[in-house]
């Protein structure tokens, strides 16, 4: 069931026994994708490091899950680029560069790396958290950056930031797409959507 505002979320247990543990974000969404496109049932995923997992409470480095592990149902990212399904755990890129040209960011975690991206997102509340961030002016665009890593890049009028279950994009030019960090190609038009609780992810 998609969380509520205020409402518990995860629980403490043991070990499932099909858990596939995985290094990192990418791994995890390679996973997930392999297993649709299979038509395999998604098996729980164990997380040791990652924007996901750091979201999830249990930091970014590089743990091994023991015997207890804390257990979360997570939303899943799915965007569909010429006509191909690829799904994601934590978020999507489209960008040439960072420092020219637009930039469109699609979170479920709350975190990128080192930025803060979506403080205000949740990964099981049924939404993606869409940044777009127009061409800005070199200097504008490095005072956003550096206010990135404490959420703080909010309000700007260069800066769309929405939350949405669904959303279709037209880009202004042909984009490199990341997913979890793996570039999955180009794209000049993104059609993004959720699957709700759809993944079971162990840390």
């Amino acid at each position: 069931m998609t969380i509520r505002r205020g409402q518990d979320w995860g629980h403490r247990g043991s070990r499932p026994a099909d858990l596939f543990e995985v290094a990192d974000d990418a791994a995890a969404g390679a996973a997930v994708t392999r297993w649709r496109r299979a038509g395999e049932p998604l098996r729980p995923i164990g997380l040791r490091s990652g924007d996901l997992c750091r979201t999830l409470g249990a930091g970014s480095g590089g743990q091994r899950l023991g015997a207890e592990i804390a257990e979360f149902t997570v939303d899943l990212g799915v965007v569909e680029l010429d006509g191909v399904d690829h799904w994601f755990v934590s978020h999507l890129v489209a960008r040439r560069s960072w420092w020219r040209g637009e930039v469109v960011v699609a979170m479920n975690a709350q975190f990128l790396g080192s930025w803060d991206v979506a403080p205000r997102g949740h990964p099981n509340d049924g939404r993606l958290d869409v940044v777009r961030a127009a061409d800005l002016p070199r200097q504008e665009r490095w005072k956003a950056w550096r206010r990135l890593p404490a959420g703080t890049y909010l309000p700007h009028p260069g800066i769309d930031v929405r939350s949405v279950p669904a959303l279709e994009l037209d880009l202004r030019r042909r984009l490199t797409v990341r997913l979890d960090g793996r570039v999955v190609g180009e794209a000049d038009r993104l059609a993004l959507r959720v699957e709700p609780d759809a993944l079971t992810v162990c840390v």
